[in-house]
């Protein structure tokens, strides 16, 4: 679910912020968009109540991670009855206009998968945002 329409509570909404913050600080000319999915009817009937979906487009191609953009998506525990919610996981993407390019998920080896790898040293980044992400939403809980 596009992170802009699933925040709910100041909690949520501070979580969101530093997650944004903490990508910018290790992509700096990435920049945010917290609305990545259309607004129709097709788009709509994959919604997933338990994620906040991001993105963050670079100013153009990116040799070194392999995309133009990444998009993140932050598994949730939802619990109506409470304000914060537990981050169980982290999927990450590199995409461009032709679709995805690679994956990298916070279960397992952690490892990316894909037809187009980021660089190594790259990949070791985007294992630290994930790790920083943990951080951010358990602080957050």
């Amino acid at each position: 679910m596009n992170a802009a329409e699933a925040i709910h509570s100041v909690p949520q909404a501070q979580a969101l912020a530093s997650s944004v913050t903490l990508v910018r600080q290790h992509f700096p000319a990435a920049k945010p968009n917290l609305s990545p999915w259309r607004d129709d009817p097709q788009t709509r009937q994959w919604t997933e109540e338990e994620t906040l979906d991001l993105a963050f487009h670079f100013p153009g191609w990116s040799p070194r991670l392999q995309c133009r953009s990444l998009l993140l998506q932050l598994r949730l525990r939802v619990d109506p009855r409470e304000e914060s919610s537990p981050l169980l996981g982290v999927l990450m993407r590199g995409m461009t206009y032709d679709g995805e390019r690679w994956r990298l998920a916070t279960v397992g080896d952690w490892q990316p998968s894909g037809s187009h790898l980021p660089q190594p040293d790259q990949v070791l980044r985007l294992q630290q945002i994930c790790r920083e992400l943990h951080t951010v939403f358990a602080v957050a809980s």
